[in-house]
């Protein structure tokens, strides 16, 4: 076999590849051969046909499926033999492939870069450093309160944060819609959990009292049917209940699954609770300030081959999340650009850490992420089954570990500074907490 490199530009490579034709003669005679010892014909017996006859009948459709499967065998002899790396699937252009000839052709292809990946010495990363204290556990342990509220009822005309029993009929255009009456709907005032116009009309009314409201659905409302639409809705408040915080006693605890171990074990539980959020907050922010030091630091031309299908799987994933399924509706490639480079920059700077430390995955922390996953499911077990008998989902729990264990690797070498952080910041908690929404 004879394999010449014609042409280099970039990341592309274009070989020709040349198979002898005793080469190719020998693969077809040994394929005929094996269909001659069962080969069935008319007039003959079963593994009798004379040679020449099978040649006859089958020889064009032998001699494509032995180029298919010698350009397959050879393409990857002659990157091997050239020290290639090919970042997709050749373009092959046949150049010879007659019958009784040497097959040749063309292989255009592109090939993965050389990677050097800059002395993780020198990144300079910042890690949060925080605490949980006394007043973070107060502060959580407070808004697991509001998330319990406690209604009583209440002889006075409702207001914000009241729980009101609501009586409602909505027509449109004077006609009664689906799912336009009601007689016992509770609602908080101010949660946001009726339209705008009607909480803001049941504020002041009393119990028994009726208002004739005006109200517009909103465009993205979730019945299509009466989405942005005007309608007119009769509302009476029945009973009007006042909202309070329970006490933090040992009911309260049980509500929260603690059986033993009073206020203080509760206490306990929440701050282990809390750190570990914390903990994975701190994690999370890691990984995301390594990624973008790895990606800025270690610029790469990238394979247009990968670039293209990893713009391919963000469509798709976007069409998902849309419910759409016809791929003709995909959305335009261009703002998918961007993030399809990181992605495949990252995977291959990644990658290269990996192979040049000989990072093995570490099965405990397999076993532990499964578990993770496994988890919420109400049956883990079961979706533990499924895991294992999955190839493809194993290997995805096996390459986001061993993404982890690498990004662990990186963090060890860089210079790290702690910087003082709170839970707050790094959870986000407090925000958006003013109104229970009952």
């Amino acid at each position: 076999m004879q394999v010449s490199l014609v042409s280099s530009n970039g990341l592309e490579r274009r070989l020709v590849v040349t198979v002898p034709g005793d080469l190719v003669a020998s693969n077809i005679e040994a394929r005929l051969k094996e269909i001659a010892r069962t080969a069935r014909m008319k007039g003959f017996r079963p593994g009798k046909v004379p040679f020449n006859v099978v040649r006859q009948q089958y020889g064009g459709q032998v001699h494509s499926e032995a180029v298919s499967e010698l350009v397959q065998r050879s393409f990857a002899e002659a990157v091997n033999q050239q020290k290639l790396r090919p970042a997709g699937d050749p373009r092959i252009e046949p150049l010879k492939a007659a019958e009784g000839t040497e097959l040749q052709y063309a292989a255009t292809f592109e090939v993965l870069p050389e990677i050097s990946i800059r002395p993780l010495e020198e990144l300079k990363l910042e890690r949060p450093a925080a605490t949980v204290g006394e007043a973070d556990v107060d502060a959580m342990i407070e808004s697991m309160r509001r998330q319990k509220p406690v209604y009583t009822p209440v002889e006075r005309a409702a207001g914000k944060g009241d729980r009101v029993t609501l009586a409602f009929e909505g027509r449109i255009d004077g006609e009664l819609f689906p799912g336009g009456k009601g007689d016992d709907l509770k609602v908080v005032l101010g949660a946001g959990n009726i339209l705008a116009e009607l909480d803001e009309a049941l504020v002041g009314m009393r119990p028994g009292e009726s208002k004739t409201v005006p109200a517009r659905f909103p465009d993205d409302y979730g019945a299509k049917a009466v989405a942005g639409k005007e309608a007119v809705f009769t509302i009476t408040p029945g009973v009007v209940e006042a909202q309070s915080l329970p006490e933090v006693d040992e009911e309260f605890v049980r509500g929260y699954g603690l059986a033993e171990g009073g206020l203080d074990e509760f206490r306990n539980q929440v701050r282990a609770s809390m750190e570990r959020e914390m903990a994975e907050a701190i994690r999370q922010r890691m990984r995301v300030q390594i990624l973008d030091a790895l990606y800025r630091e270690n610029p790469l031309e990238l394979p247009k081959v990968m670039v293209e299908e990893q713009i391919r799987d963000l469509q798709v994933q976007t069409l998902r999340r849309m419910g759409v399924q016809k791929i003709e509706q995909a959305p335009p490639r261009e703002p998918f650009e961007e993030p399809a480079k990181r992605r495949v920059a990252l995977g291959l700077i990644v990658g290269e850490i990996v192979r040049s430390n000989n990072i093995r995955v570490d099965r405990s922390r397999i076993e532990q992420r499964l578990n993770d996953v496994v988890a919420p499911y109400p049956d883990p077990e079961s979706i533990r089954k499924q895991y294992l008998q999955s190839r493809e989902a194993m290997a995805q729990l096996e390459s986001a570990v061993l993404e982890d264990q690498a990004l662990d690797w990186v963090q060890s070498k860089a210079q790290v500074a702690d910087k003082p952080s709170s839970f707050s910041e790094l959870t986000g908690f407090g925000r958006n907490n003013e109104v229970s929404s009952g």
